[in-house]
């Protein structure tokens, strides 16, 4: 240790971290209209559909949680795992263990099994879990055990100017440190902010080799299904807005751990703040996705006796599926179908006069636009 830095876990009042309430409570009743919210959509699709978006939002979870860390797993796999895993497609065959099968045990056991103690047997079989089929290491882990070689440092940079960006406790520390993290754990509600505060806390110890993080999105996965009571998957992924978010991720992180210089250590609102905000990106994710689909579902029950060529149809539902893509052009039009410009025209009015589409306004001759009628920017109930 250089002895120049101080990490936050050598501050006196560690672990005792403080939040601003008055900053983080206008986050969590946002958060908590929005999960309300998303619940209420999510009563008006069919079986199927709802079967489908909650699948999705899992294999992003299990992606997106690997690819934080540089691991990229391959989402075709980790979709089949998560369908035998859900009882979707029925094992009539001895599947091999991959990365892919491994990830997707962890996060369903993470949030299934939410209502009984967190163990260090269980951080341990998940730990295990994701190094036993990992094949492409030129080094071995120490999986399912907590690390035992001293101290340990995040550095990055080219070899001689490495840079430090975290420093964990010592190895002999760790066991002393996870008993009071899984004390803490058990005997404190289930809130968004114990959410938060787990996930940095397991970081800050970083009681593993590697894995760390996904672990610890793992336990906040844990607490959110929790928090959420839930007897089915959850349509949001919170993995994926931070792994669309990583560099204020890690930015968030250096500012609690100790890489950013601060008076007060323990004061970790910042954290708490980005945590939340990203919570809320990841439902706002949600809620305009499953709006489309409810719209969609809406546009095509407001036009099933209208007569469309199968041109026609495939241009509205690209239109439906991908609304921030743009206005509907003559060009567009010609790209989806591989028609003429002249058929592409033609199709074009017909929509018009069937009151499918509708003339941007300001927009005429060769720089048209045309928009599908109706608000598809928010599902209306």
């Amino acid at each position: 240790m250089s002895g120049v830095k101080r990490w936050i876990w050598q501050e006196k009042d560690y672990p005792h971290f403080r939040c601003d309430t008055q900053k983080i409570e206008p986050l969590i009743h946002e958060i908590s209209r929005r999960q309300g919210e998303l619940s209420v959509l999510s009563r008006f699709l069919g079986s199927d559909y709802l079967q489908e978006n909650q699948l999705q939002t899992l294999v992003e979870e299990v992606f997106s949680s690997s690819a934080i860390e540089g691991e990229m797993l391959n989402r075709s796999s980790v979709k089949s795992s998560l369908r035998r895993q859900l009882g979707i497609d029925s094992v009539r065959h001895f599947a091999p263990k991959d990365r892919e099968s491994s990830a997707v045990e962890i996060l369903m056991d993470a949030t299934t099994h939410y209502d009984v103690p967190l163990t260090v047997e269980t951080l341990h079989t998940w730990h295990a879990k994701l190094f036993e089929a990992d094949t492409r290491r030129l080094w071995s882990i120490e999986a399912g055990a907590f690390r035992s070689q001293g101290m340990m440092q995040v550095v990055a940079g080219v070899v001689g100017k490495e840079q430090v960006f975290y420093e964990a406790p010592d190895s002999r520390d760790v066991p002393n440190l996870m008993d009071e993290y899984l004390a803490w754990y058990n005997a404190t509600p289930d809130t968004l902010t114990k959410a938060a505060i787990a996930h940095v806390w397991f970081v800050i110890i970083h009681p593993y080799e590697d894995g760390n993080g996904r672990i610890a999105r793992a336990v906040t996965e844990r607490v959110l299904s929790a928090v959420e009571r839930a007897t089915a998957p959850r349509l949001y992924s919170l993995s994926r807005s931070i792994y669309a978010r990583r560099k204020g991720y890690y930015r968030a992180l250096e500012m609690t751990t100790g890489y950013v210089e601060r008076a007060d250590l323990m004061e970790i609102t910042s954290w708490c703040v980005w945590f939340l905000e990203t919570l809320r990106h990841a439902l706002d994710e949600s809620i305009t996705s499953i709006g489309y689909v409810l719209n969609k579902a809406q546009f095509w029950d407001r036009h099933r006796d209208t007569p469309l060529n199968e041109r026609q149809r495939k241009v509205l539902n690209a239109l439906l599926d991908r609304p921030r893509q743009g206005s509907l052009t003559t060009k567009k039009y010609t790209k989806i179908t591989g028609t003429s410009p002249a058929t592409a025209s033609r199709d074009i009015q017909s929509l018009v006069e069937k009151g499918c589409i509708v003339q941007e306004d300001g927009t005429a001759g060769r720089s048209v636009r045309y928009r599908i009628v109706g608000d598809f920017g928010e599902f209306k109930v």
